[in-house]
């Protein structure tokens, strides 16, 4: 049974860029949900379910859109979680060499990633990936899409464009919501271990393994 991890910081130690309250009902509420969903379709699909990255790949493939919908996002907010920090930190050694060589700069990577949030339209996500060279790339993914279904690529930033991830702190201001998360919350350290784990065999961020397999009854 798959489980909802805790977050790597306290309730409010993301204050005052996103609340106590928000990061509460983000967590408790909607990861919580994903996760207690993901558990029922998993049995329900007869899928053995060893680790949630293959439960999301497998959903993806056979085209279970509920299945895939409901892990996606748990997987998501997991890696969302993992993304933050309260402590600010600047990109350094070749991670940062990437970004300039992609972005010119720190402030080109900032406006190139706050753009494409602004411009998702509806619901989704905005990432920061490496592609096998370890070109830095800005994407985004509509709803529950997520970089799992992208072999040639790997995660190093997510951010959460779904309005329940911001609208309590920010209103209907995306925009400010991205700066400031770029600015203040983003983890380079976690993303540079990413990085890392992409120019090499080192293995990048999981989802906790399940407690125990999941099997239909």
């Amino acid at each position: 049974m798959f489980t909802l991890p805790g977050l790597p910081y306290a309730h409010d130690a993301l204050e005052p860029l996103m609340s106590a309250e928000t990061l509460r009902f983000h967590h408790e509420k909607h990861q919580a949900g994903y996760v207690k969903t993901t558990n029922e379709l998993v049995a329900k699909a007869y899928v053995d379910a060893d680790n949630l990255e293959d439960v999301v790949k497998w959903a993806a493939k056979s085209d279970n859109v509920a299945l895939f919908n409901s892990a996606a996002q748990a997987w998501n907010h997991a890696f969302f979680w993992g993304s933050m920090s309260p402590g600010h930190q600047r990109p350094s050694g070749a991670f940062a060499a990437a970004i300039h060589q992609a972005y010119d700069d720190l402030a080109g990577l900032k406006a190139a990633f706050t753009a494409a949030g602004v411009a998702q339209f509806a619901s989704g996500w905005v990432w920061l990936a490496a592609d096998l060279t370890g070109k830095p790339h800005v994407i985004t993914t509509h709803d529950a899409g997520t970089i799992l279904t992208r072999p040639e690529l790997t995660p190093l930033l997510v951010c959460d464009l779904w309005e329940h991830a911001y609208y309590i702190d920010h209103r209907n201001d995306r925009k400010a919501y991205l700066e400031a998360w770029f600015d203040a919350l983003a983890d380079w350290n976690f993303a540079a271990a990413q990085w890392a784990a992409s120019r090499s065999d080192a293995p990048a961020w999981r989802y906790p393994a399940p407690t125990r397999a999941i099997a239909a009854e």
